[in-house]
């Protein structure tokens, strides 16, 4: 059973990282439902650590965009590849400065009433957003027209996501929209943010945790990773194909569905 609720926390964990619907939420209700013969503290682990198999996902299937070092690549792409990571690292400060009170909003905000709200108020945020942006055009059509400052603001939005059910693709995807980036490379940018701020995530929690497993524990581990990376391979695929031809707004009424149903089970239920 600890295996096949691995298989299904790394399907979960691969589809809710990449699309901005929040991860946290729907683990919550999985949670509800399922649980493995393991320590909170192997689990708590577990979730991050089958979130940086997920971006291992963006680093295969970007590859060639990110590597500055590809002979395929002119002198010129190869400073626009440097320059792009610069941003990104730019983008990184704010959440580098969140990591010092992540544990205290873990321990503060991680309940079913925060997680819900946020979940319906950034699903209003993607509604809203949309309906303002068929009136107007983006400023930011490709990766290379972002400048430090505009990476720096969606860094800011991202540590917004350290509040449980915001979603960290889905506030950084809100706050590249608001500036004036355009959809696609608001997504991607957003891809490329995940790869330095999870795996930095994914080093404490296992800094913390130890490195002393069972065998039992390794392959738990494992299968959850191989199966988040494989479904985070489709999920950022599918996402891409999606928002060139739709918005968000779909994804804005999905949320508030959600949150609505994780406020209305834990009120009733638990």
């Amino acid at each position: 059973m600890d295996i096949i609720i691995s298989i299904i926390l790394g399907i979960v964990q691969g589809i809710t990282e990449w699309l901005p619907i929040s991860s946290t939420g729907h683990l919550l209700l999985v949670d509800e439902f399922l649980h493995m013969n393991v320590s909170a503290d192997f689990m708590n682990m577990f979730k991050v650590v089958i979130q940086l198999a997920s971006v291992i996902a963006v680093i295969v299937l970007y590859f060639h965009k990110l590597n500055p070092f590809s002979p395929k690549k002119s002198a010129k792409q190869r400073w626009n590849t440097i320059e792009l990571w610069m941003k990104v690292v730019v983008a990184c400060i704010p959440s580098a400065v969140g990591l010092f009170i992540d544990d205290i909003v873990d321990e503060k905000l991680s309940n079913y009433v925060v997680i819900s709200l946020m979940l319906i108020i950034y699903g209003i945020l993607f509604i809203v957003i949309e309906k303002w942006n068929k009136q107007r055009s983006p400023r930011v059509t490709k990766l290379k027209e972002l400048t430090y400052w505009t990476a720096l603001g969606i860094g800011c939005f991202q540590v917004l996501a350290m509040v449980p059910g915001t979603s960290r693709s889905g506030a950084t995807i809100v706050g590249a929209l608001l500036i004036g980036v355009a959809r696609p490379v608001a997504a991607e940018f957003t891809f490329f943010l995940a790869i330095p701020t999870m795996v930095a995530a994914s080093g404490l929690k296992l800094l913390k945790f130890g490195f002393h497993y069972t065998g039992q524990e390794i392959i738990i581990l494992l299968v959850g990773c191989v199966v988040s990376f494989l479904v985070s391979v489709f999920a950022i695929k599918f996402l891409m194909g999606y928002i060139k031809k739709h918005d968000f707004t779909v994804f804005g009424y999905y949320r508030i569905i959600l949150g609505v149903v994780v406020l209305a089970y834990f009120l009733i239920f638990v």
